[in-house]
């Protein structure tokens, strides 16, 4: 609906008039902010509403924009970020035989003359990083369970984090090099346990909890930062 004057200085998207009797908030993913209110309740006092929730409000609009609305395309410029291991590292791009791409103590550094194939280093370089990663974290979970297991694969999934074969091979997709380090072992957990549990059963988590007690955190940051991952180069 269109908003009258004196609405445009609150984030009000819309306003919804139902058989109500208390007024609801809710912010979508496009950070839109709907107002929920009871048929007869003035624009005066929705306002007043809006204007006690605020610092929630902008809050959860906030947290909508960074992981729900659709991220700006990298271009692989100086002073971009990219993340590895939960951090934001600076992109510097410099003349030389200096790469092709390389993680030093001030950022990422890429050759100029590579600038066309910046995709696609970056994908390697996360790629070997993720084998290594993994790898060590498989073989730390195996040795506190003694479970057996075929392989370590490393896929281009995107969204589809972790996978264990009936064959016992695991695999891994390299955008998880891009998460926290307690969320690359949460998801290695995951997979780990799937070695002994092919399944969901409350069985299979208390095996999980009995491996990272703390799972649960790390579990719901995946889940939050989902599109984070699946668009970070």
């Amino acid at each position: 609906m269109k908003q009258q004057s004196g609405e445009d200085h609150h984030p009000i998207h819309k306003i919804i008039r139902s058989k109500r009797r208390t007024v609801g908030l809710q912010v979508t993913a496009e950070a839109h902010l709907i107002v929920r209110v009871p048929p007869k309740m003035s624009l005066e006092s929705i306002h007043e509403v809006v204007r006690q929730k605020l610092p929630w409000i902008l809050n959860k609009q906030r947290f909508a924009r960074e992981h729900y609305l659709p991220a700006k395309p990298k271009t692989f410029t100086a002073g971009e970020k990219f993340l590895y291991l939960g951090e934001e590292h600076e992109l510097f791009v410099v003349p030389g035989t200096y790469g092709p791409l390389v993680l030093s103590e001030k950022g990422f550094v890429l050759r100029e003359g590579c600038v066309l194939l910046a995709r696609w280093l970056f994908r390697d370089w996360y790629r070997e990083q993720a084998m290594e990663l993994f790898t060590s974290r498989v073989r730390y979970y195996i040795g506190m369970t003694g479970a057996r297991y075929a392989g370590i694969g490393i896929s281009n999934a995107n969204g589809r984090w972790g996978s264990c074969s009936s064959k016992g091979t695991l695999n891994f997709s390299w955008r998880l090099v891009m998460a926290p380090r307690d969320v690359i072992d949460y998801v290695v957990v995951h997979e780990v346990v799937h070695l002994e549990e092919l399944n969901h059963s409350k069985r299979y988590w208390k095996k999980v909890e009995a491996l990272m007690p703390d799972f649960l955190r790390a579990k719901q940051w995946l889940e939050r930062h989902r599109r984070l991952l699946q668009e970070g180069v």
